[in-house]
């Protein structure tokens, strides 16, 4: 079993910035994507941004284009979500995911893929 905990989580104003961790331990293997999603209250789980095992492939979500940088070090087996700019909209609670092992270039978006999650940390944007 892999477990993943996420950290850097807190309240910010908006404008300010944060870092997200998200450290993986147990059963490691090699060849996995890892993604950042959210979930606001009220509001359905929706994708962030996710990195393929290589680093090669991104994705991000519209609204955080240009905002948030995703960024993986596979030595540390962890996963870091930048977050600069932070709105009001960003409010959420933020999770970590990762994949079985896949083709080392792909990313996918969908949170069906995701096997492994973390419990989640709290972002909250002051307005």
């Amino acid at each position: 079993q892999v477990q993943l905990v996420e950290s850097g989580g807190g309240l910010v104003q908006a404008g300010g910035s944060l870092r997200l961790s998200c450290a993986a331990s147990g059963r490691i293997f090699s060849n996995y994507a890892m993604g950042w999603f959210r979930q606001a209250p009220g509001k359905d789980r929706e994708f962030v941004a996710v990195i393929s095992w290589s680093g090669t492939s991104l994705l991000y979500r519209e609204s955080v284009k240009g905002r948030f940088t995703i960024s993986r070090d596979n030595a540390r087996n962890t996963l870091y979500l930048q977050m600069n700019s932070l709105e009001f909209g960003d409010t959420a609670v933020y999770y970590c995911a990762a994949t079985r092992p896949r083709p080392v270039h792909i990313a996918p978006a969908s949170d069906s893929e995701y096997e492994y999650w973390g419990q989640g940390t709290q972002v909250t944007v002051s307005s």
